[in-house]
């Protein structure tokens, strides 16, 4: 506990010394974690296929080019985004200017997943010295050989005052939550959430939580079937299904269900072979626990294509399921695997009202050319974020702040987004000294009545 707190304190007299706020240290430590990453690649490459059997191309889409990515759109726009913004001011105000300045809130703490466990403890990490911010940082403990990696990374680059990597498990995290740090940002699951915002209600610490949920995905009758399998099952089976925005189910309509399924099925061939198994780039599945929890959902319902496992290295094939209703055990909370349950229906309100009776996904994707169903869907349905006509592509744009609705999530992040998050907006007014407005003094004679002629 001792070291935890000496940790926060050394962190907080570092942001106090003013060093974090100065526009060209944020550049040089952002620069700095560019150059690491790309001098480092086929390292981090190598402890992501040991954690989770990534192959290169994963490894590199996921993780690795995002990251890069975040870092060089941060970079170009970091000194726009650093400048108070001038914004209108009205005419009650008359004389003065008005700005809104980004401050940095000082020590925060990053807990992030396994899933993606460079990409999702590194993109907030940017945020943070972006906005000015120190930062320690809490990965998981299911993917040891990259939370090792990081640690040494970060070890390496920035003394432990600036940036720092803690290890640990539950325990860990506990700890770090009853410091008193100025912002909390956490990936993972809604329950682990919930105890990650209990905690900072204790000394009212802003938090943003990026977490889960059943995403649907919806293919209407209209839908190019072809090109809506080969998107479902990469978005789905990338990384196995450990995507927390990955689609965790289909609504099909009735009239394409069956052509909808045998073109998934070619897909997913296309994509992982006839055997995934014996794929050596299939991506494994994290921990035995999670495993064996996945393998209880394989008895739901009919199996249409996979439900194939190896249990010495965590393995399972792409899975769909049919005959799903929302009873069954697969449907109770978010799958986090590679298993897709299928469920058919004849009008969109059947679908609309399914989801509606449940909690707020974090991403919905739907397949159609009919602008009214898309305008239904987006205007009655609340999620975080999502796609038309593909899955996940959102996840990947610096243009779109990322973030779930309620239960899915609170806040978010992504370019500008990542600066924000990590950012108080601080309003000022800049008052003339030329004159003053007197109405605003209980002295001014017939106040009110010239009040309300000044406010028309």
């Amino acid at each position: 506990m001792g070291g935890y707190q000496t940790l926060v304190r050394k962190q907080r007299e570092f942001f106090q010394s003013g060093k974090t706020r100065e526009v060209s240290f944020r550049v040089e430590m952002l620069e700095k974690l560019k150059r690491a990453i790309q001098d480092n690649e086929k390292e981090i490459m190598d402890v992501l296929k040991i954690d989770l059997n990534k192959s290169e191309f994963e490894a590199y889409s996921t993780e690795i080019g995002i990251v890069l990515e975040e870092i060089g759109f941060t970079l170009k726009r970091l000194r726009s985004w650093m400048k108070p913004k001038k914004v209108r001011t009205p005419i009650t105000h008359f004389g003065s200017s008005s700005y809104i300045y980004s401050e940095p809130y000082g020590v925060s703490l990053i807990i992030s997943p396994w899933n993606y466990p460079f990409q999702l403890a590194l993109v907030p990490l940017i945020g943070a010295i972006s906005a000015g911010n120190t930062a320690i940082i809490k990965p998981s403990e299911y993917t040891p050989e990259t939370s090792d990696f990081m640690e040494r990374l970060i070890a390496r680059l920035y003394p432990e005052e600036f940036v720092s990597v803690v290890q640990g498990g539950v325990e860990a995290s506990q700890e770090l939550l009853n410091q008193n740090i100025d912002y909390i940002f956490f990936t993972g699951s809604v329950p682990v959430g919930k105890i990650v915002m209990e905690a900072a209600s204790k000394n009212l610490t802003p938090v943003t939580l990026e977490l889960g949920g059943k995403s649907p995905c919806i293919v209407h009758e209209d839908a190019n079937l072809k090109l809506a399998a080969k998107r479902i099952a990469w978005g789905k089976f990338t990384n196995a299904g450990q995507t927390c925005i990955a689609p965790d189910y289909v609504y099909v309509h009735e009239n394409i269900r069956t052509e909808f399924l045998e073109e998934f099925k070619k897909a997913v061939h296309h994509l992982y072979g006839e055997e995934p198994l014996k794929n050596e780039n299939y991506t494994h599945i994290v921990s035995e626990k999670h495993f064996n929890r996945l393998k209880m959902f394989l008895e739901d319902g009919e199996t249409f294509m996979g439900g194939q496992i190896d249990s010495t290295t965590l393995a399972m094939e792409p899975t769909v399921l049919t005959d799903i209703s929302w009873e069954d055990p697969v449907m109770k909370d978010e799958i986090f695997g590679p298993i897709l349950p299928v469920m058919e229906y004849q009008d969109l309100d059947e679908v609309i009202d399914g989801v509606y009776q449940h909690p707020h996904p974090l991403a919905l994707y739907l397949f159609t050319a009919e602008k009214n169903i898309q305008s239904e869907v987006l205007s009655k349905i609340s999620f975080g974020g999502g796609c038309i006509n593909d899955t996940v592509y959102h996840f990947v744009s610096p243009y779109l702040p990322f973030g779930g609705v309620k239960s899915s999530g609170i806040g978010s992040y992504h370019g500008k987004g990542n600066f924000d998050a990590f950012s108080h907006k601080k309003s000022i007014v800049k008052q003339t000294n030329l004159f003053d407005i007197p109405f605003r003094y209980p002295t001014m004679k017939n106040g009110v009545k010239r009040i309300k002629w000044f406010l028309k």
